[in-house]
């Protein structure tokens, strides 16, 4: 085994393009070599920044067919969408964290969701009714894995005035939100999107 980390170790220093990439720069000064890194680390930056925002709206979220078909046709007939106040939550709002390490933690989970993009897991009605299930208990299960992050960002029991809701309503949040028992997707699984088969999953019986 020795021998064999020895051999490695010897390709690897008389490698060409290693011994470019670790010897001192020829011409350049350390200066010039600072200022470049700091300038390409500002642009990476900014460009990274720019296309997690783009890839962070509603617009690009209803870009594929197989979002605007199903679930924004849905979300578009609940008070999210159209309410009284004017204020309304798009995609991102709901489904992506705010604040930024959760954001890009999310981002990466997403990618899962462009290779089912890219090889049509739901790209007919039929194949979305079919995983709906799936999608949702996969979707209700992050959501209370992070104790509804995204519902906090503009829901907050600090702030709830229960003496305006209905007492059902209130008892509820009482009982088991302000005390930690459950969390808003526990009781709210059905107010953006239509609600699948829901048997079998715990509370619905």
């Amino acid at each position: 085994m020795a021998a064999g980390i020895s051999r490695a170790w010897g390709w690897f220093r008389a490698n060409r393009w290693v011994k470019t990439a670790l010897s001192p720069p020829g011409y350049l000064s350390l200066a010039f070599l600072t200022l470049g890194g700091f300038v390409a680390g500002v642009i990476f930056w900014g460009a990274f920044n720019t296309a997690l925002e783009a890839t962070n709206t509603e617009q690009f979220c209803t870009s594929c067919h197989e979002m605007e078909a199903n679930v924004f046709e849905e979300l578009k007939g609940t008070i999210h969408f159209t309410n009284r106040s004017g204020v309304r939550a798009t995609c991102p709002d709901c489904h992506v964290p705010h604040e930024w390490t959760n954001k890009i933690a999310r981002k990466m989970q997403a990618s899962k969701e462009v290779w089912g993009h890219i090889f049509g897991s739901i790209d007919t009605r039929e194949k979305f009714l079919a995983l709906r299930k799936h999608l949702a208990e996969r979707e209700w299960a992050r959501m209370k894995a992070n104790d509804s992050l995204e519902c906090r960002n503009c829901h907050s029991d600090e702030s709830m005035d229960l003496t305006k809701q209905n007492p059902r309503a209130a008892s509820a949040h009482e009982r088991f939100l302000f005390t930690g028992q459950r969390t808003c997707i526990d009781c709210h699984k059905g107010i953006a999107h239509r609600l699948p088969d829901m048997s079998g999953v715990p509370g619905w019986e």
